[in-house]
This record gives structure tokens, C-alpha cells and sequence, in this order.
């Protein structure tokens, strides 16, 4: 196993302060699940300690991050155990990663949109990340985030419709 040593302890505590709400919540959307979330969280801040990420100001360590985030996610969803595996008639976990029942109850909508909706839904207004950046991230056209934008804004009204908001 190669480690770059070249991280201490202290400089991973700083890198996971700094980006652990935005892994975590990138995990918890694409997945829905907390366990497999946890097991992605720890596997990309591993990867960092071993590629030898820092906390800097750019934004180059947060897109690395993001793409080994995602990167994570999709080996757990295609993994040769999970597609062998029936899940079991479950309830869906009550997610409280946010502060306010309003943020509670806007990411609950979208972790229930279709996957190709939910991370540039979540990447967009949770991170704040831009159309271009995001296009640039998942290697797709900025045009095509825009328009999975556009049509995931539409299928959250109608999920939020008659709900908290729009009462």
C-alpha cells in the first residue's frame, strides 16, 4: 500500500472540518442510505490522506473531492453484492442533516428524484456549485446541467406542492 506521508493527522482533521458536510451530503442523496454513506465518507477522505489533499483556497481539493465523492458512490451501486441483494420492504430513513424542517424536507424531495436530477439539484443549491463546474465535474455539457435543472425544479414543485411550503 502506497501512503504519502506527506499529510499528518492534523492536516486530514482540517480537510474533513472543511468538507465533511459536502461529501457526507453528496453520499446520503446519490445513495439514501446512512451506512453506505458512511462507508463513502471514509473511503474518500482515505483516498485523500493517501493522494495527499490539503485544505487550501481553490477549488481544485473540493472538485477532486466531489468527483472521488461520486466516484465512491458508484461502486457501491454497482457492486456485484449490492445487485445480488433484494432490499427488504423498508422504511425510508428519516433524514435530519439539515438545521430547518423546511432544508429537511427539500432534500427528503430530492433524494426522491431520479438520480440524474439529484446530484446536480444537490451539487447547484446545496454546494453551490456552478452550472459550468458541475458540467466540468460529472463531464457533461453545461447546457445539459441547465436543462436537468430546469426539469428537476419542476418535478420538486410538484412533490412540494400542497406540502409545507405551499400551504
Amino acid at each position: 500500500m502506497d501512503v504519502n506521508l506527506k499529510n499528518t493527522p492534523s492536516e486530514i482533521d482540517r480537510l474533513i472540518d472543511k468538507y465533511k458536510s459536502t461529501v457526507y451530503g453528496i453520499a446520503i442523496a446519490r445513495l439514501g442510505s446512512k451506512a453506505d454513506a458512511d462507508d463513502v465518507f471514509q473511503e474518500v477522505f482515505l483516498a485523500a490522506y493517501r493522494k495527499g489533499i490539503t485544505v487550501k483556497d481553490n477549488d481544485e481539493e473540493k472538485f477532486w473531492l466531489i468527483r472521488t465523492t461520486l466516484n465512491q458512490c458508484k461502486k457501491i451501486t454497482l457492486s456485484s453484492w449490492r445487485r445480488r441483494t433484494v432490499p427488504l420492504e423498508e422504511r425510508k430513513e428519516e433524514v435530519s442533516f439539515f438545521r430547518s424542517r423546511e432544508e429537511n424536507d427539500v432534500f427528503c424531495a430530492v433524494t426522491e428524484l431520479p438520480e440524474k436530477y439529484r446530484m446536480v439539484v444537490y451539487l447547484y443549491y446545496f454546494e453551490e456549485v456552478s452550472t459550468d463546474e458541475i458540467a466540468e465535474i460529472m463531464k457533461v455539457r453545461s447546457g445539459t446541467v441547465r436543462m436537468q435543472l430546469t426539469r428537476a425544479r419542476e418535478m420538486l414543485k410538484e412533490k412540494l406542492k400542497g406540502g409545507y411550503f405551499y400551504e
